[in-house]
């Protein structure tokens, strides 16, 4: 099982545009310290070794937190339900923080 390290991703506003999951290109860095902050999940820790190490982004790269992003990590076919080698503490920390952050900046409850 790999040892997944979760983060709390930094945003500077909010959308509810459709979701796009980032690729490496899309940023306008190089930095992998700076790119990991629009993930929550990382198999390298944070910050990550490779791009490819980094799951779940829930920031697109403008700096906003979207909300369908937070929805589809949260349950779906690229949630963090679909990552077989996540321990279950780590699966329930994730979902916790996609939840609270979507308390906190929409307004709106994914947990149910």
């Amino acid at each position: 099982m790999t040892d997944y390290e979760t983060h709390e991703p930094e945003y500077s506003g909010t959308t509810t545009e459709e979701w796009d999951s980032p690729k490496a290109e899309d940023f306008d860095t190089d930095d992998l310290a700076e790119i990991d902050d629009h993930f929550v999940l990382s198999s390298s820790g944070f910050p990550p070794d490779n791009f490819t190490d980094l799951k779940l982004p829930v920031v697109d790269p403008d700096g906003n937190l979207n909300e369908n992003a937070l929805q589809a990590a949260h349950g779906g076919a690229y949630s963090i339900e679909a990552i077989d080698d996540v321990d279950d503490d780590t699966r329930q920390d994730v979902k916790d923080l996609l939840e609270g952050l979507s308390r906190e900046a929409f307004d709106a409850d994914i947990g149910t």
